[in-house]
């Protein structure tokens, strides 16, 4: 399977998914850090992760997939949200959180 391969399958089999730089628990950089306690403050706790330090292939075709040069990227609902700037922007407009009021188990 593909790097773009494993990209699409879990982005699309799953509601939310960060891809970012070390774990919910164990972020590995700031603004992966930053994403992280956005999700949790809109009342994501549970969501997919993908650690993209752990396979080079990955954090290359993550870029591609969406075209975004930047680590973490956010997917809810198979779609491409964006950034932790986007996700700043949008939780402080309250964006975010109406998008994610759908997914919340």
């Amino acid at each position: 399977m593909s790097a773009q391969d494993e990209i699409k399958q879990v982005v699309t089999s799953n509601k939310v998914v960060l891809f970012m730089k070390g774990t919910p628990s164990f972020p590995q950089c700031g603004f992966s850090a930053g994403a992280v306690a956005i999700l949790n403050a809109c009342g994501i706790n549970e969501f997919a992760s993908v650690n993209v330090l752990e396979d080079p292939e990955i954090r290359q075709g993550i870029k591609e997939y969406a075209n975004w040069p930047t680590i973490p990227q956010l997917y809810v609902n198979g779609e491409f949200v964006g950034g932790s700037d986007i996700m700043r922007e949008m939780y402080q407009s309250g964006e975010l959180q109406q998008l994610l009021e759908g997914v919340k188990a």
